[in-house]
């Protein structure tokens, strides 16, 4: 089982950043720490997730 790090210990510019509309965006980095997709169409997903098809578009990255 994965255990997800609070917030307050991810390091902004490693694990996430801010857009200038205030949203926060976490990187391909944390994603593959984090070990899964959660199929949200996330921004840098490194698993390839595409929420218009719902479907994987390309291959699960290795670190």
């Amino acid at each position: 089982m994965i255990k997800r790090r609070p917030f307050s210990e991810l390091k902004e510019g490693e694990d996430y950043y801010k857009t200038p509309e205030g949203y926060i965006v976490y990187t391909e980095k944390y994603h593959l720490e984090r070990g899964y997709c959660c199929q949200s169409g996330c921004r840098h997903c490194p698993y390839g997730f595409n929420k218009l098809t719902g479907k994987f578009d390309k291959q699960k990255k290795l670190p």
